[in-house]
């Protein structure tokens, strides 16, 4: 039963992490409208009791709150942009809460193309697709305090919501905690390569690094995918050298080099010269496996995170 005194959501983008944010959202009680260019997805979304939309703007012209999760800026940029786009669509009073990793001046131009008495706030998420079934995503929420008081109810059934500032600032925190997650994806390859090649168990290896400072979200959370061998199928190496050119333009106002950065831009890149663009993330450790010809197999029951 939905109940009515909820705000109407709208949900546009339901792949491998807006799905489930959606269903929680539907599980919550909420009224949510869906679209998404793939019909599977929409159907999942209208199984778990969604309302279809047959467009994004059609989504978005009847809603109070509209969320869009979507895999690259100019997804955003297509689906919202232009006189036919779902932002035009929304209606005064509503607010556009945009759960892209996506660019800080994007978000800003769009805001301001807004019509009036519409809100806008960004919020991308970190988490993985466990973290947005469960409900244990961390959200980066950037905007005015009234409006992000506003979404609060609506975005603490996805996780845990930190407001970063203004409007923009969202998507700075999200990109610099990519930022150092793709140094240590790129990195826990190497190590896992460098003790295996030099007489360690890689069993030994991994209890060693978790119980020291080389200790990370990396080392608990994805290092299972490459014991297992399917490398996180959930993640794209396409979509992290997406963010990394994101976190590369945010750099720019460091005046400063960032050398880890262009490494772990330069593994990933390796990475999907071979693989391609839509190999899971963690073939970045893949490519080491094969130059040094060794295996980074590990036996045990490594429950994929997308099952968890």
């Amino acid at each position: 039963m939905r109940n009515i005194s909820l705000p109407a959501i709208g949900f546009i983008g339901l792949g491998n992490m807006g799905g489930p944010m959606c269903k929680r959202l539907l599980d919550a009680g909420y009224r949510v409208t869906a679209f998404d260019l793939n019909a599977i997805a929409l159907d999942t979304a209208a199984a778990a009791g969604a309302t279809r939309s047959l467009s994004a703007a059609e989504c978005a012209a009847n809603v109070d709150i509209l969320l869009t999760s979507l895999p690259r800026p100019d997804h955003v940029e297509a689906v919202m942009g232009g006189e036919a786009g779902a932002l035009k669509s929304l209606r005064s009073g509503s607010v556009w809460v945009d759960l892209t990793t996506n660019r800080k001046e994007l978000v800003d131009q769009l805001a301001q193309a807004a019509p009036d008495g519409v809100r806008v706030v960004d919020c991308p998420v970190t988490g993985a697709v466990d973290g947005a079934r469960n409900g244990k995503l961390t959200l980066f929420i950037g905007g005015d305090d009234a409006t992000v008081q506003r979404v609060l109810p609506v975005l603490q059934h996805l996780g845990e919501v930190i407001h970063c500032g203004p409007l923009g600032t969202g998507n700075v925190v999200k990109l610099v905690t990519n930022q150092l997650w793709f140094i240590a994806a790129a990195a826990i390859g190497e190590g896992f390569a460098t003790g295996i090649a030099n007489g360690v168990e890689l069993g030994v290896l991994w209890s060693a690094i978790k119980n020291s400072v080389g200790d990370s979200f990396v080392v608990r959370h994805d290092a299972p995918s490459i014991f297992a061998g399917h490398y996180d199928p959930s993640f794209s190496l396409g979509l992290c050298l997406k963010d990394l050119g994101l976190i590369k333009e945010l750099g720019k106002q460091v005046h400063a080099e960032l050398p880890m950065t262009d490494a772990a831009q330069h593994a990933f890149a390796l990475a999907t010269s071979r693989y391609g663009p839509h190999a899971a993330e963690l073939h970045v450790a893949k490519r080491i496996e094969e130059d040094a010809k060794l295996s980074m197999r590990l036996q045990g029951d490594w429950t994929p995170p997308w099952e968890q």
